[in-house]
């Protein structure tokens, strides 16, 4: 495969971060996009500081740099955040995701635009890719407003996304699940985990690698879902990332239930049958969460272990 130049949007965060190593380590050029979080040189990569609110601007850089393919990672990905700031989350969320879309078909470049499993309200689980949506959060119908626009300008060269709940190793070591969960237990908390909200936990390098594959497969387009092999509850989570990191989950973590379930378990079998690049199962992804720097002296005091980096095959 030909080296491309790839223009990717939220560089900085969990998903982009991973992507513009993974797409550099395979040859490519990348424009990496980030606002706020100074990232380090790599070999094939342009860092590239900008505000993806300015429309003008991000017009400019498009234009500019004139990718063959657009990856968007960037996003307000937090329920919680796009409630207390739906204006902000709109821009980002819908708004940035159409405008990427029509600077994208303009350069005839292929576009990649992440979703997530939240388009769905969680009572008719597995979802297929072919299902029809029914969000019950704010976040979650702006992410299907967001879908609808971007395949509206340029279906067959776009590539629509659906993700379960992404984990690894963020470059600010505070984005990833268990960099959340392993801060929280250092400063003393002990976190209410629900027992009945169901998600498939994915790998953001294997995401990563996937997400270089669509951008080099031109025969892919659509709407997809890309998830972890292992359906698990959020509570289930603390407890096994506990337990990895040698601590007692009794001590960390207590097991809550709501008034409204929720099983997000995604049926991802028409992208299997289309790309090379596979997911994992939660066992799996436990091997590649790392410590950050700033918690090890902490964890040992804790009684805590470090585990030993494995490479994923």
């Amino acid at each position: 495969m030909r080296a491309m130049l790839i223009l990717c949007t939220g560089a900085s965060g969990l998903v982009g971060w991973n992507f513009i190593r993974s797409a550099a380590e395979n040859g490519h050029r990348v424009v990496a996009v980030c606002h706020g979080n100074a990232l380090p040189k790599l070999k094939g990569v342009k860092n590239v500081e900008a505000d993806l609110t300015d429309k003008a601007a991000l017009q400019r850089l498009v234009l500019d740099e004139f990718p063959e393919a657009v990856v968007n990672c960037a996003a307000m990905s937090s329920p919680a955040d796009v409630d207390a700031k739906p204006e902000l989350a709109n821009k980002l969320n819908v708004e940035l995701a159409e405008q990427l879309a029509i600077l994208a078909d303009h350069v005839n470049a292929r576009y990649i635009h992440l979703s997530t499993d939240m388009v769905f309200d969680g009572t008719a689980a597995p979802y297929r890719n072919t299902d029809v949506p029914n969000p019950c959060t704010l976040y979650g119908q702006l992410k299907l407003l967001a879908e609808k626009k971007v395949l509206k300008i340029s279906a067959p060269t776009t590539v629509v996304l659906r993700l379960s709940h992404v984990s690894g190793n963020s470059f600010t070591r505070r984005r990833s699940l268990h960099e959340k969960m392993l801060r929280a237990w250092a400063a003393g908390e002990i976190l209410n985990l629900r027992t009945d909200e169901i998600k498939c936990p994915l790998s953001a390098s294997r995401l990563a690698d996937l997400l270089v594959e669509l951008c080099e497969r031109k025969n892919v387009s659509g709407i997809y879902h890309y998830a972890g092999l292992e359906p698990i509850s959020r509570y289930d989570m603390g407890r096994r990332i506990a337990e990895h990191f040698g601590l007692d989950a009794q001590r960390c973590i207590r097991p809550v239930a709501s008034d409204r379930p929720m099983d997000l378990t995604m049926d991802m079998s028409c992208l299997a049958a289309r790309v090379k690049a596979r997911s994992c199962m939660f066992g799996e992804l436990l091997q590649e969460m790392e410590v950050p720097s700033d918690l090890e002296d902490w964890l040992r005091k804790a009684g805590g272990n470090l585990p030993v980096k494995r490479f994923k095959l």
